[in-house]
């Protein structure tokens, strides 16, 4: 029993005292935890010697506000799970080669895994290096696009050396809080999908050794889809086995086959899916996934939902699919994902049958589902066009052919190249490859666009009276490819450019990351010559009562992003589905809000109207 310090009264009117016993008590109750042992049997997972069933649902740290982790993880454990899985985003932890933030609001990975354990539930812990999760490169850091012959998820060592880097560091953040030392962490996965990818079990035994080497002794696993060549190429020995998804017996069937030594879970089962720009909602069938849920309920077989909970892709972290090499779909800003949990933290109806499902077979009564986040709708904002990007002054670099983005240390944004036309001044012109959105301009008059998807990458540029005529290319690098095999995509223009057949040299290259920073710092502007340009900014201000969590609806914009009191809320299209970009209360204050709007067409300001939800 722990036995309480007598503090003398003449001691606590000292404020420096008081906090040193208060730390000395919070320490001594840290300490205080139980410690439980996790193991693999040959079909079970055991915890503390007995049969467990993990019931999980998936959710981002990076994609939820830090002030909500707290209200949806009450959220997961009330729909019946006893168990959080959760990505981390390498990327998101080292956004500059060698500088790590593991402390500051949502990169507060540690304190994420307490609140878990405050809360009553476990944790699997899903760090990569690379994840995929519709996520920006699929988690792995653009720097790494700046080696020109890069090879990842295998043993370049180059890749390694900044793998390794991570995984120190990621280590020393959660060590202490594995469930040998006392905390929730039961499970490790090794990379991601492995058998989708590649085959080089030389590399997956190197990451679970580099987790050993720097503490991480917990129970590993590996997730891979449930076929044999996936199984045998993405797999360890030793290493448990997730399933995605192990939705029936034949599923479980192959994996014991394959491994009859560690038992096999459904590493991620399906409630939702995801979104591509272009595309409509996804909405997956319920009965579909009520049979599941049910088969891996009355078989006690483990599972883990992805997602029970999206969140958002704020700012640049959406990623992108490709399957071949002239296609490309870019993620949406929301990862609403069809999940039980929509994007704002509510139970849907998914949620609810799931619960009532869950309970059936739950020995306990589920806990309360905690009360919903306060919503708001904001009257129409009045917005004026302030600036177009071509008035801004920045340094310009020189090249003898356009260099992608990555080159200059730029990981998301915009790039403009420009070169005069020598030679053939009209005709057909060709961008090899245009990642990913570009618009072109000709003697600084707009001329067209050319998207990456589906190969068409030209446009005619008509005859000028100029003697040396002037080409401007402004593109926007939407996400990185997340998943597969053209993973190595780099941003801007990645080969060159070509006018009937000549390539163009000498190039000017203008950088505009586009991010918070750059956003709050307004470079100085040259004179305001390009009104009727594209390529334009948009300000406005609005007046709250009171704050709550809002959707900014921008169908009267074009194609950009939004920036709500300097926090970018990521980007908007009106090719749809989503209209409508989710702000969380916590980027709002009551008094004077300000609103920043980047529209890649638009010319006019129009009003902004906000929504309680993502769609209606």
């Amino acid at each position: 029993m722990m036995k309480f310090l007598a503090i003398p009264q003449s001691l606590l009117c000292n404020k420096q005292v008081v906090c040193f016993f208060a730390l000395c008590l919070f320490s001594m109750i840290s300490v205080a935890q139980p410690k439980h042992q996790f193991e693999l049997s040959k079909t079970e997972f055991l915890l503390d010697g007995k049969p467990f069933q993990i019931i999980s649902g998936e959710i981002h740290p990076a994609r939820i506000p830090h002030e909500y982790w707290r209200h949806r993880i009450k959220m997961v454990k009330a729909m019946g799970c006893n168990t959080v899985a959760a990505y981390i985003f390498w990327n998101y932890h080292e956004l500059k080669e060698g500088a790590f933030d593991f402390k500051t609001g949502n990169k507060n990975i540690a304190e994420f895994v307490r609140i878990c354990q405050q809360e009553g539930m476990w944790i699997i812990f899903r760090p990569g290096p690379y994840v995929c999760a519709e996520w920006d490169f699929g988690g792995l850091p653009p720097y790494l696009l700046k080696i020109p012959d890069i090879k990842i998820r295998c043993m370049d060592p180059r890749y390694m050396s900044a793998t390794n880097r991570y995984i120190k560091k990621l280590a020393n953040e959660v060590r202490s809080l594995q469930i040998t030392n006392g905390g929730p962490i039961l499970m490790l996965q090794i990379e991601n999908e492995y058998g989708s990818y590649g085959n080089d079990k030389n590399y997956l035994e190197s990451l679970r050794n580099s987790w050993k080497a720097n503490g991480i002794n917990i129970p590993f696993y590996t997730s891979d889809g449930p076929t044999p060549y996936m199984l045998e190429a993405g797999t360890l020995p030793g290493a448990a086995i997730g399933l995605d998804s192990g939705s029936d017996s034949a599923s479980f069937a192959t994996a014991t086959k394959f491994n009859p030594h560690v038992p096999s879970f459904s590493g991620e089962t399906y409630p939702g899916w995801l979104t591509h720009w272009g595309e409509k909602w996804q909405r997956p069938d319920t009965n579909h996934l009520k049979a599941e849920i049910n088969y891996l309920l009355k078989n006690k077989k483990s599972f883990n939902l992805y997602v029970i909970h999206g969140g958002t892709n704020f700012g640049f972290t959406a990623g992108a699919n490709a399957f071949s090499p002239t296609q490309y779909q870019p993620d949406i800003t929301s990862y609403d994902y069809d999940a039980p949990i929509n994007e704002q933290g509510e139970p849907t109806a998914k949620y609810f049958m799931l619960r009532k499902l869950i309970q059936q077979y739950a020995q306990d009564k589920l806990a309360v589902i905690p009360e919903p986040v306060k919503t708001i709708a904001i009257p129409a904002i009045t917005l004026v066009k302030k600036y177009n990007i071509f008035d801004y002054e920045l340094p310009v670099h020189h090249s003898p052919q356009p260099l992608p983005m990555e080159m200059y240390d730029q990981n998301q944004g915009l790039v403009l190249y420009k070169t005069k036309l020598i030679g053939h001044k009209s005709g057909v012109l060709k961008i090899w490859e245009p990642h990913d959105y570009a618009l072109v301009f000709l003697n600084g008059k707009f001329i067209d666009t050319i998207y990456r998807d589906g190969g068409k990458w030209e446009v005619f540029l008509p005859k000028t009276n100029v003697a040396i005529p002037e080409l401007e290319i402004l593109v926007e690098g939407m996400g990185h490819i997340n998943f597969a095999q053209f993973m190595i995509d780099r941003k801007g223009i990645t080969d060159r450019v070509t006018l009937n057949g000549m390539t163009l040299m000498n190039w000017e290259t203008i950088l505009f990351p586009m991010d918070e920073k750059f956003m709050a710092a307004r470079a100085p502007f040259a004179k305001n010559e390009n009104s009727n340009k594209p390529a334009n900014f948009f300000e406005g201000s609005f007046e709250l009562p009171e704050t709550g969590d809002t959707y900014f609806d921008m169908r009267n914009y074009a194609k950009g992003m939004v920036y709500i009191n300097g926090h970018n809320l990521g980007r908007y299209w009106n090719i749809g589905p989503q209209q409508r970009l989710y702000c969380p209360a916590s980027w709002l204050k009551k008094g004077n809000n300000k609103i920043q709007v980047f529209d890649l067409h638009q010319l006019d300001a129009i009003r902004v109207d906000s929504k309680n939800h993502l769609t209606d």
